[in-house]
């Protein structure tokens, strides 16, 4: 298939790219490089099937080209970034998304919305389904994500309905793997960076607050699974593994070997207490579930992080 990956410069999308020319499609690449990089594409240079294009998908889409699958992992996705781009953010999830349905629209194509389990909010359900409308504060510090991302959802379903467009919702857990921003805010590079240089870990709250840790090859799978299914969505994809923000910081120092302290600081507004997915559905209609166990996955990355901490060129 020719597809069109919006985001492809991105932690995730990258990694997305590498998966769907491995598999014999072809990927145009779309990407404002506000949050991804084109370092993280470097090794795709000179591949004949792959092409990369700097552009915001708020403005025109620099291609007419009929493709059959539009996949759109366009945002920024850390509270880092998306607080400091909250308009952007904004932009991105409601004319970006609308852009790509028509453009999807126009050509025949099927149409795959990467959402986010910040959907759910700081949620009063635990583990959270699909059937579960969240606890989101609309007027927070997060909500620009949060309802970006609730519109986009709603837009793509309303795309479907209205137009018969083929499309899927996926909402994306927390995810990690090479290729993270060392300074991108979220949790594993914060704890990971901190340990490998021998600074302080800094843990939020008192610790008890819970998260569930997927591998990005794990969730990549389950997205190209999703999007050559046919199934509407929304499909949760995340691992079910919950721990404390402690034991994952004890389980980083004792990986990385480090004398690192940890500290602790107020807990931001409207961070989620809660976090696990609920994967039935996933397992049901993709037979798709994680794979790569959260030690794993964490020495594959620590490896990636410390080539970057040392100076080193990223494998």
């Amino acid at each position: 298939m020719k597809i069109l990956l919006a985001g492809a410069a991105g932690f995730i999308g990258s990694h997305l790219a590498d998966r769907l020319l491995g598999g014999g499609h072809s990927v145009i690449g779309v990407d404002s490089f506000i949050t991804g990089s084109p370092a993280n594409l470097a090794h795709l240079s000179g591949n004949p099937a792959f092409r990369l294009i700097e552009q915001d998908i708020c403005g025109p889409l620099p291609t007419g080209e009929p493709v059959d699958l539009v996949m759109n992992l366009a945002s920024p996705a850390s509270p880092k970034d998306y607080m400091e781009h909250p308009v952007l953010t904004l932009r991105t999830g409601s004319e970006g998304s609308v852009r790509l349905l028509d453009y999807a629209l126009q050509h025949g194509a099927t149409y795959l919305l990467a959402s986010t389990s910040e959907c759910y909010g700081d949620p009063l359900e635990h583990p959270q389904r699909e059937t579960y409308w969240g606890n989101v504060n609309p007027v927070g510090p997060r909500s620009c994500y949060d309802e970006a991302k609730r519109f986009a959802e709603a837009i793509t379903m309303a795309y479907r309905r209205e137009h018969g467009l083929r499309t899927s919702i996926a909402r994306i857990f927390n995810t990690y793997g090479p290729r993270m921003q060392l300074d991108d805010g979220r949790v594993v590079p914060s704890f990971l960076g901190s340990a490998l240089r021998g600074e302080p870990i800094t843990v939020y709250g008192d610790g008890t607050q819970t998260r569930s840790f997927c591998y990005v090859s794990d969730l990549v799978d389950g997205l190209v699974r999703l999007a050559m299914s046919g199934h509407s969505g929304p499909v949760n994809l995340g691992n079910p593994g919950e721990m404390t923000m402690l034991e994952f910081a004890s389980a980083i120092r004792e990986l990385t070997g480090s004398g690192s302290e940890i500290v602790h600081l107020p807990l931001p507004e409207d961070d989620p207490k809660r976090r696990q997915p609920d994967i039935s559905l996933a397992r049901a209609v993709l037979g798709w579930e994680p794979r790569v166990g959260l030690e794993d996955g964490l020495k594959a990355t620590i490896g990636y992080f410390r080539n970057r901490i040392g100076g080193g060129q990223p494998a």
